[in-house]
């Protein structure tokens, strides 16, 4: 019997909500794991929107879950419905709508606060021991909720140019965590905390490698659901 995952959104679109490219890689390669999987996100106004052509911010106001379910087919369900016994697993893709509308880090950076249905979703995983994937910027939500962790967001220093935000290792780090340094087809698996993380388009790569790395993120998960 494949394993039962939840995928958690955070809008449509790589600026203002999840990056579409990661989240269909996931999606990919938990169906290619033989996974159940259910979407959901949080029923909530966007903190801006952005006009993905110009990429510039757009006069008008969009609802998470009902962009969500662009990516979704309409098969999604509001976040706070989600019941960690009812799954084996949770993955988070990145996207800006991460560090925008499931936490301030957008604004806030390590002093940010987390949406409490996200918040809840982490804790109740954790405290279950089951595991939580997270790629690209997500896993800074793993980095504020449990303290002392291991993530990756790629590398902490801007390596031939390709990682623009490696600062954010040290931010990381200032929030107690451990970043471990890995390349875009990699992952890290924190295997105390059963938090499996990649860095995605936290690095200039080839479409392919990131999709690879998000590959070994799922895997990884997998096994240790």
């Amino acid at each position: 019997m494949g394993k039962r995952v939840a995928l958690v959104l955070a809008g449509c679109g790589v600026f203002d909500g999840s990056e579409i490219h990661e989240a269909s890689a996931a999606l990919v390669h938990l169906s290619r794991g033989g996974a159940e999987v259910k979407i959901f996100a949080p029923d909530i106004e966007q903190r801006d929107v952005v006009n993905h052509l110009k990429g510039s911010p757009a006069e008008e106001k969009r609802n998470v879950l009902v962009e969500s379910a662009r990516l979704a087919r309409g098969n999604i369900q509001d976040l706070a419905e989600l019941k960690a016994s009812e799954f084996d697993a949770v993955i988070f893709p990145g996207g800006f709508g991460v560090a925008k509308n499931l936490c301030s880090w957008a604004v806030d950076g390590k002093n940010c606060t987390v949406n409490e249905h996200v918040n809840s979703t982490l804790q109740a995983f954790h405290s279950a021991k089951k595991p939580i994937g997270l790629c690209c910027i997500s896993p800074v939500l793993a980095a504020k909720v449990f303290p002392g962790c291991e993530v990756t967001v790629g590398q902490d220093k801007n390596v031939d140019g390709r990682f623009p935000d490696a600062e954010i290792a040290s931010a990381i780090a200032e929030l107690g965590c451990k970043h471990i340094c890995k390349n875009v087809n990699e992952s890290h698996v924190d295997k105390a905390n059963k938090i499996v993380t990649t860095c995605a388009f936290m690095c200039k790569a080839p479409l392919h490698e990131i999709f690879d790395g998000i590959g070994t993120m799922v895997q990884e998960v997998l096994k240790l659901a």
